[in-house]
């Protein structure tokens, strides 16, 4: 970073770290503990679709490499588009495996890194349920490198818990590095898994 960024304000950007993503284990411990969220056993991530033969054959190549759990019971991962035009890729596992499922999140966000499709993930989540089916997702930003909750309110309208946000929040203070900028916890209405 050069004295003309630092005399305009600018800053670099915090350099994304996928391995931040071994984190949830233990936030899903901390999250059933303090608040009675468990994991769903769903994940999610989402990226902005380019076109091209490079990036059809990363996504067969992601396809194959989660869908080689099917031979060991494993439901393949479905890919979606939502309505804004991003892609969003489904994996799913048992709700006791959250470290499955993560490293198969992580998997994903590091093969479309490498093959230099870095600049189109926009965050991974995985889903959480408690006992009165309230959901929560930890939504993990791939160009901040940190965590947000979010919690719809049930029923299909576009509103938030917010005060179960803060809780979350609170309570994964010491598991995730938490997002500070809350206008950053951007909704991911509809997202699937959640």
């Amino acid at each position: 970073m050069g004295l003309l960024d630092t005399i305009l304000g600018r800053s670099r950007p915090v350099r994304p770290d996928l391995d931040q993503l071994f984190g949830l284990p233990s936030a899903a411990i901390t999250l059933e503990a303090g608040a009675g969220f468990t994991p769903t056993g769903l994940g999610s991530v989402c990226f902005a679709s380019v076109e091209g033969g490079a990036f059809a054959q990363l996504q067969q190549d992601v396809r194959e490499l989660l869908d080689a759990d099917t031979a060991r019971g494993g439901i393949p991962v479905e890919f979606s588009q939502d309505t804004y035009g991003y892609t969003w890729l489904l994996v799913r596992h048992t709700a006791d495996d959250t470290a499955g499922l993560v490293n198969d999140l992580h998997a994903v966000n590091t093969l479309l890194q490498e093959a230099g499709f870095g600049p189109q993930l926009l965050c991974s989540l995985v889903a959480f349920r408690d006992a009165q089916h309230r959901s929560l997702a930890l939504v993990y930003l791939y160009k901040r490198g940190t965590f947000y909750p979010f919690a719809p309110l049930p029923g299909g309208v576009e509103k938030r818990d917010n005060a179960l946000e803060l809780q979350a929040k609170g309570l994964l203070g010491d598991d995730l590095r938490i997002e500070t900028d809350l206008s950053r916890w951007f909704p991911v209405w509809g997202a699937p898994g959640l």
